[in-house]
């Protein structure tokens, strides 16, 4: 997914890192923040200056780090003024004995003692060994830091330096990103919103090797999803084709052919339209009853509108065919007649090549499919598809919106505000 240089522009993220194996990703983290316009400065104990020395970082932030050796009380360069600079304090990689510090309120480093004054909310990026990760106190250490303003962001399961299989490997940089994108970017309207996205072609089987399908990559859809992940929806992708690297939170269903599309979407529309969310008190066994908010799906999925009329078991031989070879189809279902449409905002997609009738086509769409807005994407050529950017007309039934020419999840997060105006 390309990311937009000024997705995090004007935020100033304080980045901790402790003595860890795991600090080399922090270099490519600081390389996705400051490539998304954020400004990074960073805080390290003296056990990371065993791994990476102060100047790498930096070089990579073009600011300079603080550390035990250099706080100044003529500026803001001192563990109290620093924390009133960030709009976010991210500590990663977070070694066993930080973390135990941390949940004790010991502030004996530097990294400790921003961490203690910041009060806002914290992230947190465990990386250790499985055993020492398992191990009874720093579980509660970790569970005492949940309850105290920080976000834990989950180690994963991989070789760790130890050469041991197991879990305690710091998650990618890629996904700590994502996870500082919604922190920063969180938007009340779509929090906890629970939200459907449909993306792709459908791939319709002619025979066991072949099938019909188009050239619709998926990649707005993906792009959707993040953004609403990044606003802190709980999205669920349906789709035939996505990027590979979404956040690990976007709950993603991969699907072939229009059918399986539509079980899975009309399973996903009855679970987004249940009245209520019942969830644990963290105080006593009583259940708190939520009200749902009104859930939304984005049908950017391009569904075939002619099908195999019989999928054929095995592989068709040009032999047995002959010369000439007659591929009957018949008209597909409309997956948008048939969902449940009631007590969800459904916004259609429509790609038009036909630049004359595309509004009139888009209108027309809005209005039989009872929707409550269509994107319009109108296409010069084929070679539109699977680009890494987009224009749309966001058409609702008295107004019409230009969204100008830009990469996908910019477009997106613009789709978004358009959408919270229905």
């Amino acid at each position: 997914m390309l990311i937009p240089t000024n997705l995090l522009k004007d935020k100033k993220i304080l980045l901790g890192v402790t003595g860890s194996i795991a600090i080399y990703k922090s270099l490519e983290l600081i390389r996705l923040l400051t490539k998304a316009g954020a400004e990074v400065r960073v805080v390290m104990t003296q056990s990371a200056k065993k791994f990476i020395t102060p100047l790498t970082f930096e070089t990579l932030t073009s600011n300079k780090v603080l550390d035990d050796t250099n706080e100044d009380w003529s500026n803001d360069f001192n563990h109290i003024k620093i924390g009133e600079w960030a709009d976010l304090f991210v500590i990663a990689p977070a070694s066993a004995n930080t973390i135990a510090k941390l949940a004790n309120a010991i502030a004996d480093n530097m990294l400790l003692q921003c961490a203690l004054a910041y009060e806002d909310k914290k992230l947190l990026a465990p990386s250790a060994n499985t055993n020492m990760l398992y191990n009874p106190i720093t579980q509660a250490n970790l569970k005492m830091l949940a309850l105290a303003n920080y976000e834990l962001i989950d180690t994963q399961t991989k070789e760790l330096a130890c050469k041991t299989e197991g879990n305690g490997a710091m998650a990618e940089p890629l996904e700590i990103f994502w996870q500082i994108a919604k922190a920063l970017m969180s938007d009340e309207f779509w929090s906890d919103r629970r939200v459907i996205v449909t993306g792709g072609g459908t791939v319709e089987k002619i025979d066991d090797v072949r099938y019909i399908s188009n050239f619709s990559s998926g990649k707005m859809a993906s792009a959707l999803a993040i953004a609403l992940y990044c606003k802190g929806a709980d999205v669920n992708l349906i789709s035939t084709r996505r990027e590979n690297d979404l956040p690990l939170d976007i709950h993603t269903i991969d699907v072939d052919d229009t059918h399986e599309m539509l079980e899975y979407l009309t399973d996903s529309i009855r679970i987004a339209k249940k009245g209520k969310l019942s969830k644990p008190s963290l105080m006593n066994s009583e259940q708190i009853q939520l009200i749902q908010k009104k859930p939304y799906l984005f049908m950017a999925a391009a569904i075939s509108d002619y099908i195999p009329k019989f999928a054929q078991e095995g592989k068709l031989k040009k032999a047995t065919l002959g010369e000439e070879w007659d591929l009957k189809l018949t008209q597909n279902v409309d997956v948008l007649d048939l969902i449940d449409k009631t007590d969800i905002t459904t916004i259609g997609f429509k790609a038009e090549m036909d630049a004359q009738n595309a509004h009139k086509n888009a209108t027309n769409m809005l209005d039989k499919k009872e929707l409550d807005a269509v994107c319009l994407n109108i296409l010069k050529d084929s070679s539109s598809f699977g680009s890494d950017t987009n224009k749309v007309e966001f058409i609702k039934a008295d107004k019409i919106e230009s969204i100008a020419d830009a990469d996908k999840l910019s477009v997106a997060y613009e789709i978004l505000e358009h959408a919270k105006d229905i």
